[in-house]
């Protein structure tokens, strides 16, 4: 039986170039893309290894619209396929995001006007992330067990625990589930989730959703220059734990990055909206952070790190993935890992939206701004509704907060 055709490098990589540059509207968006035009117009593969790819990919950590790019090339043209359809994927948001962020020092955000309609577009952010975590929360828990594992991943979360500690514990405690009678199971958990909670209400008190080492305000200021390893290894960490989307990173991102001081909240969120409008996966905001944590170095460190996980699946595993993600325990194992991941989302949504109260002049337009862009990313469906809500919040923010 002959194998699939083969596609010249450059062509793949010319092909990948272009889907990089027109991949708007997140990863629900970009898979279709991929779908439309390598499947059903070109047949690089069939619908049902496409759809079998696709769920071997949701499953393992990394942006699986990325990673499906890579796996594409490597079925066309070998592994330097897979490599030139990554790069061009990636490419193109990432020379965007490098340009905003060299911008982004150039200019005063000392300007009311300025830093009135970057407060908007914060607010737009928490909303971006509370719909985020509906989305990703409604297909990973899918049994009450999935939902008590994320509660107590938030709990723990809440009280101060380490996620080297909240996320191998929720995958174990899920893939036990399966083996040992799930009461005794899940009665451990609620017990430890508990503890913990109680343990840091007893020493931390009302100060439990204070984020931790962060900076309130706007402004483009270093606050600590960090070493190019250090990003590369923070962006590495959240490339290995992003399940289920870009999103998912956001915890770990910003907890190296915020409580390190190689930047503060406002800037995070400053570069999640920057990130929202680009023709790119989302967790090309990693290289905003990277950018403001260690200059150009430090963007493309964070860069690499982030991605580095999404290439090595396809390149080092190649077609043995399917078979290897097919065992159920290890589905378990990261399933669980997964529910831990949307707990620690929900908190991260809860402080970075009180770091943005904080500062917002007057909070009922602030409010209104964050009920108004939720309700546009619930109910509005197209491609454009990510960055044309980011954009509308700026504007109002700037009509709302620029004379104060």
């Amino acid at each position: 039986m002959a194998g699939p055709q083969r596609t010249p490098p450059l062509a793949i990589l010319g092909r990948f170039l272009r889907f990089g540059l027109l991949a708007f509207g997140g990863p629900v968006a970009q898979i279709a893309m991929l779908r439309r035009e390598l499947v059903d117009e070109e047949g690089w593969v069939t619908s049902s290894r496409f759809n079998r790819l696709l769920a071997v990919y949701q499953a393992l950590p990394g942006p699986e619209a990325h990673e499906l790019a890579v796996h594409l090339g490597l079925l066309r043209g070998g592994r330097v396929g897979a490599l030139l359809a990554g790069l061009g994927f990636m490419f193109p948001g990432f020379v965007l995001m490098l340009a905003i962020s060299w911008l982004y020092f150039q200019v005063d955000l000392a300007q009311a006007s300025i830093g009135a309609a970057l407060l908007g577009a914060q607010v737009a952010v928490i909303a971006l992330v509370t719909r985020a975590v509906e989305r990703i929360g409604r297909h990973i828990l899918v049994g009450p067990g999935l939902w008590l594992i994320a509660i107590a991943a938030a709990a723990a979360t809440v009280a101060g625990v380490s996620f080297l500690v909240t996320l191998p514990v929720a995958g174990a405690a899920y893939a036990l589930a399966g083996r040992l009678p799930r009461g005794a199971v899940y009665g451990a958990v609620i017990a430890a989730a508990g503890v913990a909670l109680a343990w840091s209400a007893t020493t931390h008190g009302l100060a439990l959703l204070q984020p931790s080492g962060a900076t309130v305000g706007l402004g483009a200021n270093r606050t600590v220059e960090a070493s190019p390893v250090a990003v590369f290894l923070s962006g590495l960490k959240a490339g290995l734990l992003t399940f289920g989307g870009a999103y998912t990173a956001i915890p770990f991102i910003r907890g190296d990055a915020v409580g390190n001081g190689w930047l503060t909240d406002a800037q995070f969120l400053d570069g999640l909206a920057l990130g929202s409008i680009l023709p790119a996966p989302l967790i090309i905001f990693g290289t905003f952070v990277g950018y403001v944590a260690g200059g150009p170095l430090g963007a493309v460190a964070m860069t690499a790190g982030i991605f580095l996980p999404a290439f090595s699946f396809a390149l080092l595993l190649g077609d043995r993935i399917e078979r290897v993600v097919d065992n159920p325990a290890l589905h378990r194992l990261l399933e669980g890992v997964a529910a831990g991941v949307v707990g620690l989302i929900a908190v991260t949504a809860l402080q970075l939206g009180g770091a943005v109260v904080t500062r917002l002049p007057a909070v009922p337009p602030g409010l209104a701004i964050f009920g108004a862009s939720l309700a546009l990313l619930f109910l509005w469906k197209s491609r454009a509704a990510v960055p044309l809500t980011i954009a509308g919040a700026a504007l109002a923010g700037w009509l709302a907060f620029g004379g104060t």
